[in-house]
């Protein structure tokens, strides 16, 4: 049946059916109205009104054909019948019928009443119609719902709107090879959706996946909140040989909108449950909305994250500064896509700058040019051994171009300054770590000495960036492995972009005098069990079907990450995933006479050695 419905010859002359089908109802519709209670001289109506009734049902077909014609009765999917469509059936036929009734009582004598036809016609009509769009469905779909041994045994969890509209989708476009043998459900448990039992509670889940060999699990809960997500992806890491599928959150369902578009592979942030960041909107608002406000770095992962949560508080004007135009490019798509579906940011103006921070020249134009209230200073070199091998070029850009955004800031008065840090400035064992540590002192001398507040906020890597561990993780797993590590005893702390980058706009509230700030990363995680976890959560086992092979500490990486230097002391502020750090008193002319020193050793090509020495030497002295 279902190669009938998707022959050419069908799907070429497919409206044409539908049209002729419905007419065809139309004409058993009509006549049963008609001799509807007179089956005992139905031979005598047709001798006395034979010509009547005739010409009738030709004009009966003739007004449906139109209406139907005009409403695209025909051309609704029959396998997406919905409300709307059963809605525009019943209103189209009714017209129809009025119209029906009125030349009924011109062509038929009065003896022959018109009540029970506009009673009735109108009710099997329409019921005709549905009953061939149910019929249909019901073909079609016994045959997808046969059982495919090569389909997998899948389970849904979640049996509200989101997990019926899945198991209706996969049984019209099973792209995922499904075979549903149940549904999970805390609320719903021993009831049936759709012909599907809910099998269980989400507390049965290894039992259930056990005893009918699990291989596929959706998660099909939008709404669901971190917790309980973390808790069900927990229990699921550990069911060998299962894959996890998980639909995004905050998804609408559009009726006729194919849901499998909503589903990704389960994260690995779902598995460490951070939870969203709690920012005071006011604070934030206060330093943000209706200003003029600068990012550097602004098509990084941070930078573009930074200036999507900003776009929110409605600035007044947003300047996307960096090298990398290709980047730049799309973040400006995206913004021009939120502006043209929301009027809240029609006041919101938002320009691209291509401009490396090295450039003094470039910087002061863009700042003559918009005269920034705030900048975030996100631009940096970060790959740890690439600026093992040129400490110069972390020199460069992350200590001299950064000094040159500061400067450029004070001159032109900018009302705040928020730097971006990172874990590896503190006891640094590398270029990159020690080049970022001088800038969190750099930032220090400026201290409470001019009109600018500034601040640093420092922390750990963030999940999904650019060159970060699971991108990679998720590439070599995609080859088939073996997934590379540096050591098994490798930590890290870990958050979310976009926690990350609101935590930061609210650090920068509480900006200053100088301030590094400190984000809760929450326990470190080993490196090894995100490559565990990433496998498992495929559908795969690791060291069986994916290796996992360690390859030895790079240049300069550190077995472990620290926020804080021992001298640092950190106290809470008003947000509780905020710490502030001591500030030291720098003397910024002592500072600035070394950073001279600094700066002629890579002008004069020195050799690397000599340079990255004398680097630590400067960060060597200022850590307490």
């Amino acid at each position: 049946m279902e190669k009938l419905f998707h022959s050419k010859l069908y799907l070429k002359h497919r409206f044409a059916l539908i049209m002729f089908l419905d007419l065809f109802v139309v004409v058993i519709g009509t006549l049963f109205a008609i001799f509807l209670d007179r089956s005992n001289y139905i031979d005598e109506l047709i001798f006395n009104f034979g010509d009547k009734i005739l010409m009738f049902l030709v004009l009966s077909l003739f007004i449906y054909g139109i209406a139907f014609k005009i409403a695209g009765i025909n051309k609704a999917l029959w396998s997406y019948l919905g409300v709307k469509e059963i809605i525009n059936i019943c209103v189209t036929v009714l017209i129809a019928n009025f119209i029906c009734v009125v030349a009924y009582n011109f062509i038929f004598p009065s003896n022959l009443s018109s009540l029970r036809f506009t009673i009735f016609a109108p009710l099997l009509i329409i019921s005709g119609t549905m009953f061939v769009r149910v019929l249909y469905r019901a073909l079609l779909e016994s045959g997808r719902h046969r059982y495919n041994e090569n389909n997998k045994n899948t389970l849904i969890i979640g049996a509200g709107d989101a997990g019926y509209v899945l198991l209706k989708e996969l049984g019209k476009n099973n792209k995922f090879r499904a075979n549903v043998v149940g549904l999970i459900d805390d609320n719903r448990k021993n009831s049936m959706i759709n012909g599907v039992a809910v099998l269980g509670t989400t507390y049965d889940l290894v039992k259930i996946i056990a005893q009918y060999n699990i291989e596929l699990v959706f998660l099909a809960i939008p709404s669901i909140n971190k917790q309980d997500k973390n808790r069900i992806l927990n229990i699921l890491k550990d069911c060998n040989n299962v894959k996890v599928k998980v639909m995004k959150s905050g998804l609408s369902l559009l009726e006729g909108e194919s849901i499998t578009n909503h589903i990704d592979d389960v994260s690995i942030e779902d598995l460490l449950g951070r939870g969203v960041a709690k920012l005071s909107q006011d604070e934030i608002n206060s330093y943000l909305k209706g200003k003029t406000v600068l990012i550097t770095g602004a098509g990084g992962s941070i930078g573009s994250q930074l200036a999507r949560e900003i776009f929110e508080f409605l600035p007044r004007k947003i300047i996307l500064l960096d090298i990398n135009e290709n980047s730049l490019y799309m973040l400006e798509r995206d913004f021009d896509f939120r502006k043209s579906r929301e009027s809240r940011f029609k006041n919101v103006d938002y320009i691209s700058e291509i401009a490396s921070i090295r450039d003094r020249e470039a910087l002061k134009e863009v700042f003559e040019k918009y005269n920034p209230n705030v900048v975030f200073h996100a631009a940096a070199h970060k790959h740890v051994p690439l600026m093992e091998r040129r400490p110069q070029e972390a020199i460069k850009n992350n200590v001299f171009g950064t000094k040159n955004v500061m400067d450029i800031a004070i001159d032109y008065k900018v009302e705040r300054f928020i730097m971006i840090s990172t874990d590896k400035a503190v006891n640094p064992t590398n270029a990159m770590g020690a080049s970022k540590r001088l800038t969190e002192i750099i930032l220090q001398s400026k201290g409470n000495n001019y009109d600018t507040k500034f601040a640093a906020v420092r922390f750990g890597n963030v999940l999904g960036s650019n060159g970060s561990v699971i991108p990679i993780f998720k590439e070599q797993i995609k080859k088939g492995g073996p997934i590379t590590i540096t050591h098994k005893n490798i930590i890290r702390y870990f958050m979310t972009i976009p926690e990350a980058a609101q935590l930061v706009l609210q650090a920068g509230f509480y900006a200053s005098a100088g301030e590094i700030f400190l984000l809760d990363m929450g326990e470190p995680v080993k490196i090894i069990d995100l490559a565990k976890n990433l496998i498992k959560l495929t559908g795969l086992e690791p060291y069986r079907d994916i290796d996992i092979q360690e390859i030895g500490l790079r240049p300069g990486e550190k077995m472990y990450e620290e926020l804080s230097l021992d001298y640092e002391n950190s106290e809470k502020t008003a947000n509780q995933m905020i710490f502030k750090n001591t500030t030291l008193y720098i003397d910024e002319n002592i500072l600035n006479e070394q950073l001279e020193k600094l700066l002629s050793l890579v002008a004069e090509n020195k050799d690397e050695q000599e340079i990255r020495d004398y680097l630590f030497e400067v960060i060597n002295k200022y850590n307490g």
